[in-house]
């Protein structure tokens, strides 16, 4: 019978090289899935790797992709070190699109400045407010922020269908699910000509550098990585474990809630009702990608939004369907688990009783 044995000084340099080796593994089966669907294996390799950042507006599109999954990518890294297990960011992500596109229908026919500004502090508030939810249960009553934050996201979806359907469907749209085209006073600037581009991917960074500088230079940070580390020392030396599971939801509800206000202001340009192909979801995988470290998220993002690109390009280009993303992103989720076992513990053989 094989079992796992518990090795008693994992290498952390593997522990470093995982996500490496997941993505070898990854393209290694990719290329293997291809050739089982028959299609040519180079061709597949190119449209889906090589092709969506080939040009300056491919660079600029794996940008526009990245920036939510960062953003959201490095909140979530941060609480899952708190041992602080928020899986709804989706929702959040939907909330804080609802509410910064009230503001922007609110001052539909307003061109200033503080339009913008006010977007993103409703769609901060909006994610907030979604993620305060499993927050209380948690620290009230010790429910399981997992199912609560989960389940909310399907609330959120539904909350959002009704909406574009209902008060603030556009009344100019002849009845389609949509809400009406935002004014100029309340799209992001783009900041590079030609593309859609938009300073969400500048915020983006910044969240990279103020993550790096939470978890590693301030008290709040250290409370966090010693929560999730030892909890017990953590309430031996004064920390406070709810206090810390409100911020560690609250700061990834935050963070959703302006990535999905850029989405809806951003690329999108109104509220409809799909404004995320899953982006709460797939930063999940960012974050244990990124080794739960913002400057790791960084490039895990920019990974994990290839494949979103290299998905759309196989589609037009081989007539592939575009599960096929969500296929490799599966797949690189499973190497790298796989890739974490392996170096936690070592597979022994142990005889039946």
């Amino acid at each position: 019978m094989i079992a796992l044995q518990r090795r008693a000084n994992p290498s952390q340099l593997m522990g470093y090289l995982a996500p490496l080796i997941a993505f070898a593994l990854t393209l290694l089966a990719g290329l293997l899935l291809f050739a089982l669907l028959g299609v040519p294996v180079f061709e597949a390799f190119h449209a889906f790797f090589i092709e969506p950042i080939s040009s300056l507006y491919g660079l600029a599109e794996l940008g526009v992709k990245a920036a939510p999954l960062i953003i959201i990518g490095v909140a979530l890294s941060i609480g899952f070190r708190a041992q602080v297990w928020n899986i709804g960011a989706e929702g959040q992500l939907i909330l804080g699109g609802i509410f910064g596109a009230a503001v922007a229908l609110y001052f539909y026919e307003v061109d200033a400045w503080f339009v913008l500004p006010l977007m993103i502090l409703a769609s901060l508030v909006g994610g907030m407010l979604w993620a305060s939810v499993p927050a209380l249960l948690k620290t009230r009553f010790n429910v399981n922020e997992i199912l609560t934050s989960l389940m909310l996201t399907y609330v959120a979806v539904l909350l959002l269908s009704w909406l574009v359907s209902g008060p603030m469907r556009d009344p100019d749209g002849f009845n389609f699910p949509e809400s009406r085209l935002f004014h100029d006073a309340a799209l992001l600037p783009r900041i590079l000509s030609g593309t859609r581009l938009h300073m969400g991917a500048l915020v983006a960074i910044g969240v990279v550098v103020a993550g790096w500088l939470l978890l590693s230079r301030t008290l709040l940070g250290f409370a966090l990585r010693v929560n999730g580390a030892a909890p017990r020392a953590g309430v031996h030396a004064g920390f406070s474990q709810n206090r810390l599971v409100w911020v560690a939801l609250l700061l990834g509800g935050g963070c959703a809630g302006v990535a999905g206000l850029f989405e809806v202001a951003g690329p999108i340009g109104q509220l409809l009702p799909t404004i995320s192909p899953g982006y709460g979801f797939t930063a999940i995988i960012v974050a244990f990608l990124g080794r739960l470290h913002p400057v790791g998220v960084l490039f895990a993002g920019l990974v994990m939004a290839l494949s979103y690109l290299g998905g759309e390009s196989a589609q037009i280009t081989l007539n592939l369907p575009l599960a096929v993303t969500g296929v490799f992103q599966g797949m690189l989720l499973f190497f790298l688990l796989a890739t974490d076992v392996l170096i936690n513990y070592r597979i022994i053989r142990k005889q039946a009783s």
